[in-house]
């Protein structure tokens, strides 16, 4: 069986979102800090598993006045709340050769089920001789669903900040070295 453990490549991988600003625009963003592991059965994908936790202050969306503001209790109180984290509970092959990967979301200590779109874009060794696997996903959460409920009104109508959150993942994974002798 080519099952394996693969962690998350910090330096090659990137977890960003995307939500609406005053109706009109995007505002855009990513966590600088993150580490998990892909559980990989490369035989059968189904039988593969992915757990990522998130350090919430590396929140980054290039203004630093906006990330002190997300950083605080308006938002994901990084002082009560110093992760977020993601548990897969279920992956399915879709149609066009995709894979469903659905799992608990955690935010603020509120935990909800989250399906993840995702594709596995290959695996291949790298030259130093690191096995490497690449995949991206993507998903919609409502903020508000995980107690991110701040806002302010505009005065023409709507609100500054969106409640539909685009989540978008890059993950590069290095194949953990097996301690296990040959038998």
């Amino acid at each position: 069986m080519a099952r394996g453990t693969w962690n998350i490549d910090l330096t090659h991988s990137g977890i960003h979102f995307t939500v609406r600003h005053m109706v009109i625009s995007k505002v855009r963003g990513s966590f600088r800090k993150f580490s998990g592991a892909v559980s990989l059965d490369e035989q059968d994908p189904t039988g593969s598993s992915v757990s990522v936790q998130i350090d919430t202050a590396s929140i980054d969306t290039g203004v630093q006045q906006r990330d002190d503001h997300l950083r605080s209790p308006d938002f994901f109180d990084v002082a009560k709340f110093p992760a977020l984290s993601f548990q897969s509970t279920k992956v399915e092959k879709s149609s066009g050769g995709g894979l469903r990967v659905t799992g608990n979301l955690t935010i603020r200590d509120v935990t909800r089920e989250v399906v993840l779109e995702a594709e596995q874009l290959g695996i291949g060794k790298d030259p130093w001789g690191n096995i490497k696997a690449a995949f991206e996903a993507k998903t919609t959460i409502d903020r508000r669903d995980f107690g991110l409920q701040w806002n302010q009104a505009l005065e023409a109508g709507g609100v500054l900040v969106g409640e539909k959150v685009e989540i978008a993942l890059e993950v590069q994974a290095v194949k953990a070295q097996s301690t296990e002798k040959a038998a």
